[in-house]
Protein backbone atom coordinates (compact mmCIF):
# COMPACT_ATOMS: atom_id res chain seq x y z
CA UNK A 1 0.00 0.00 0.00
CA UNK A 2 2.94 2.47 0.22
CA UNK A 3 3.30 5.13 2.43
CA UNK A 4 2.32 8.12 0.50
CA UNK A 5 -0.44 9.06 2.59
CA UNK A 6 1.30 9.11 5.66
CA UNK A 7 3.29 12.61 5.01
CA UNK A 8 -0.38 13.91 4.84
CA UNK A 9 -0.69 13.59 8.89
CA UNK A 10 1.66 16.73 9.74
CA UNK A 11 1.24 19.45 12.30
CA UNK A 12 -0.11 22.64 12.75
CA UNK A 13 1.66 25.69 11.42
CA UNK A 14 0.60 29.43 11.80
CA UNK A 15 -1.51 29.10 8.62
CA UNK A 16 -3.13 25.99 9.38
CA UNK A 17 -2.56 21.85 9.00
CA UNK A 18 0.62 21.19 6.98
CA UNK A 19 -0.47 18.58 4.60
CA UNK A 20 1.67 17.25 1.35
CA UNK A 21 -0.26 17.65 -1.70
CA UNK A 22 -0.74 14.78 -4.10
CA UNK A 23 0.97 15.11 -7.60
CA UNK A 24 -0.54 12.12 -9.17
CA UNK A 25 -1.74 13.66 -12.75
CA UNK A 26 -5.46 11.83 -12.55
CA UNK A 27 -8.04 13.61 -13.30
CA UNK A 28 -10.69 14.40 -11.45
CA UNK A 29 -9.50 16.41 -8.39
CA UNK A 30 -9.32 20.15 -9.62
CA UNK A 31 -12.98 20.62 -8.48
CA UNK A 32 -13.57 18.09 -5.79
CA UNK A 33 -16.42 18.91 -3.37
CA UNK A 34 -15.33 18.63 0.04
CA UNK A 35 -18.10 18.19 3.32
CA UNK A 36 -18.12 21.20 4.85
CA UNK A 37 -17.88 19.30 8.14
CA UNK A 38 -16.65 15.88 9.36
CA UNK A 39 -17.78 14.43 12.38
CA UNK A 40 -18.87 18.25 13.59
CA UNK A 41 -15.85 19.28 13.30
CA UNK A 42 -15.63 22.83 10.77
CA UNK A 43 -13.30 22.65 7.76
CA UNK A 44 -9.97 24.37 8.80
CA UNK A 45 -7.07 25.92 6.62
CA UNK A 46 -4.42 23.68 4.75
CA UNK A 47 -0.54 24.78 4.29
CA UNK A 48 0.03 24.43 1.45
CA UNK A 49 -3.88 25.48 0.51
CA UNK A 50 -5.65 23.52 -2.61
CA UNK A 51 -8.34 22.42 -3.44
CA UNK A 52 -7.01 19.02 -3.64
CA UNK A 53 -7.01 18.64 0.19
CA UNK A 54 -8.89 19.63 3.07
CA UNK A 55 -9.07 19.34 7.22
CA UNK A 56 -11.68 19.48 9.71
CA UNK A 57 -10.74 19.26 13.61
CA UNK A 58 -8.33 19.51 15.96
CA UNK A 59 -6.63 17.16 15.60
CA UNK A 60 -7.11 17.04 11.81
CA UNK A 61 -8.86 14.71 10.08
CA UNK A 62 -7.45 15.08 6.40
CA UNK A 63 -8.22 14.51 3.52
CA UNK A 64 -6.66 14.39 -0.21
CA UNK A 65 -7.68 13.80 -3.51
CA UNK A 66 -5.20 12.94 -6.58
CA UNK A 67 -3.14 9.96 -5.11
CA UNK A 68 -2.66 6.87 -7.76
CA UNK A 69 -5.36 4.39 -7.82
CA UNK A 70 -4.59 1.17 -5.59
CA UNK A 71 -3.87 -2.11 -7.44
CA UNK A 72 -5.27 -5.74 -6.48
CA UNK A 73 -4.73 -6.06 -2.25
CA UNK A 74 -5.61 -8.29 0.48
CA UNK A 75 -5.79 -5.44 3.02
CA UNK A 76 -9.08 -4.77 4.69
CA UNK A 77 -11.75 -2.99 2.48
CA UNK A 78 -14.74 -1.76 3.58
CA UNK A 79 -17.70 -1.07 1.68
CA UNK A 80 -19.32 2.11 2.80
CA UNK A 81 -22.05 3.79 1.01
CA UNK A 82 -21.00 2.39 -1.85
CA UNK A 83 -17.82 3.42 -1.89
CA UNK A 84 -14.82 0.40 -0.98
CA UNK A 85 -12.22 1.76 0.87
CA UNK A 86 -8.95 -0.32 1.80
CA UNK A 87 -8.00 0.84 5.92
CA UNK A 88 -4.50 0.50 7.49
CA UNK A 89 -4.28 0.93 10.62
CA UNK A 90 -1.87 3.78 12.02
CA UNK A 91 -0.26 4.48 15.09
CA UNK A 92 -2.27 7.67 16.39
CA UNK A 93 -5.46 6.51 13.84
CA UNK A 94 -6.24 4.86 10.62
CA UNK A 95 -5.78 5.63 7.37
CA UNK A 96 -8.60 5.23 4.03
CA UNK A 97 -7.15 5.06 1.25
CA UNK A 98 -10.44 4.74 -2.36
CA UNK A 99 -10.22 1.54 -3.64
CA UNK A 100 -11.65 1.15 -7.43
CA UNK A 101 -11.59 5.07 -7.94
CA UNK A 102 -8.44 6.92 -10.48
CA UNK A 103 -7.09 8.65 -8.86
CA UNK A 104 -7.40 7.73 -5.11
CA UNK A 105 -8.71 9.84 -2.04
CA UNK A 106 -6.62 8.82 1.10
CA UNK A 107 -8.08 10.20 4.49
CA UNK A 108 -6.46 10.23 7.73
CA UNK A 109 -8.61 9.87 10.89
CA UNK A 110 -6.91 10.44 14.34
CA UNK A 111 -7.97 7.97 17.04
CA UNK A 112 -9.71 10.82 18.78
CA UNK A 113 -12.46 9.95 16.32
CA UNK A 114 -12.73 6.49 16.66
CA UNK A 115 -14.25 4.28 15.75
CA UNK A 116 -12.64 5.99 12.49
CA UNK A 117 -14.82 4.00 9.64
CA UNK A 118 -17.18 6.38 11.05
CA UNK A 119 -15.98 9.29 9.74
CA UNK A 120 -16.18 7.87 5.81
CA UNK A 121 -19.68 8.76 4.77
CA UNK A 122 -19.23 12.23 4.44
CA UNK A 123 -16.42 11.44 1.93
CA UNK A 124 -18.78 9.35 -0.21
CA UNK A 125 -19.91 12.02 -2.22
CA UNK A 126 -16.77 13.33 -3.19
CA UNK A 127 -15.78 9.91 -4.00
CA UNK A 128 -18.10 8.73 -5.61
CA UNK A 129 -17.34 11.95 -8.26
CA UNK A 130 -13.97 10.46 -9.34
CA UNK A 131 -13.71 8.09 -11.92
CA UNK A 132 -14.75 4.68 -11.15
CA UNK A 133 -11.93 1.87 -12.45
CA UNK A 134 -14.56 -1.22 -11.59
CA UNK A 135 -12.40 -2.72 -8.88
CA UNK A 136 -14.32 -4.05 -5.64
CA UNK A 137 -13.83 -5.33 -2.27
CA UNK A 138 -14.30 -9.07 -2.22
Amino acid sequence: MGTAGVVLYAAWSDRGVEVAVPSYAGSGCSSVAWPSAVAGEKSVATDPRSARTAAWGDPAVIASCGWPALGPTTSECLDVDGVYWVAERLSDGAKFTTYGRDPAIVVLVPKAYAPEPLLLPAFANAAKALPDTGRRCS
